[in-house]
């Protein structure tokens, strides 16, 4: 269990190193900020939607290891995705980081998240790019905040 442990972390700390999708999208269709107030999480999200396709989306900002690997994880999950897959994606990511659902097989992506539930003050950090997806895939402007 410990080796994969760590092999969960060193890809957290990859996707932090290495986040996909880090850049502005000149041309989204829409974009909304996240913060996290309680550690300075900050990131803006920007969506190209096509009809009900998630076209393009990517990221900027910065934030903890978690916080950027998670919105590096989401945003090369929902690429490509419907307004409808992405909510289900989201709804799994949540119940996974929050410890609603245990960790199969099935995870994929999300599998290095599962260890965020036994820290109750990094769930925040973990959605927080995926709360703000979901606020921009609402057509919401307003700013999300984890708080």
């Amino acid at each position: 269990m410990s080796d994969l442990r760590e092999l969960y972390q060193q890809v957290i700390l990859d996707h932090n190193k290495n986040p996909r999708n880090f850049r502005e999208l000149p041309d989204a269709t829409t974009k909304v900020e996240g913060f996290n107030p309680l550690c300075g999480d900050h990131y803006t999200v920007f969506l190209k939607i096509d009809g009900d396709v998630i076209r393009d989306v990517s990221f900027i900002g910065s934030g903890c290891a978690i916080s950027k690997a998670s919105a590096s994880v989401m945003s090369a999950t929902v690429k490509g995705k419907t307004r409808q897959e992405a909510e289900v994606l989201f709804d799994t990511f949540h119940k996974l980081v929050t410890g609603e659902t245990h960790v199969s097989d099935d995870l994929g992506r999300f599998a290095p998240f599962a260890g965020v539930a036994e820290f109750p003050t990094r769930v925040k950090c973990a959605i927080l790019a995926w709360h703000t997806l979901r606020s921009a895939l609402e057509g919401e402007k307003q700013a999300v905040s984890t708080e």
